[in-house]
């Protein structure tokens, strides 16, 4: 089943970000070879695809996972966990409809 996970950064968090940045990416990589991600990609701050030194207010993921608990835990072992980068993780199923 697909989830969602939405993450929401900490204030003053861009620095925490981008030291985490590449270990975040090898889990996304790593789930979109395995065929189980559906989309994902940060909130900028502003509106700007390029958000600056204003940095980013969270991320959304969707991916597929067994059950809720197993998404959870993924999102749990986030390397922005790790890092101080989120304040608050909200993992839900999530049922495709369209396209």
């Amino acid at each position: 089943m697909w989830y969602v996970i939405y993450a929401e950064d900490k204030p003053d968090s861009l620095d925490k970000r981008l030291e985490a940045r590449p270990a975040h990416l090898e889990r996304l990589e790593l789930l979109k070879a395995q065929g189980r991600l559906f989309v994902a990609g940060p909130c900028p701050a502003v509106d700007a695809l390029d958000p600056g030194t204003a940095g980013f207010t969270g991320s959304l993921i969707i991916a597929e996972f067994d059950d809720l608990d197993d998404a959870q835990n993924w999102a749990g072992q986030d390397p922005y966990m790790a890092a101080g980068v989120y304040q608050k993780v909200t993992v839900k199923p999530f049922k495709k409809v369209l396209p």
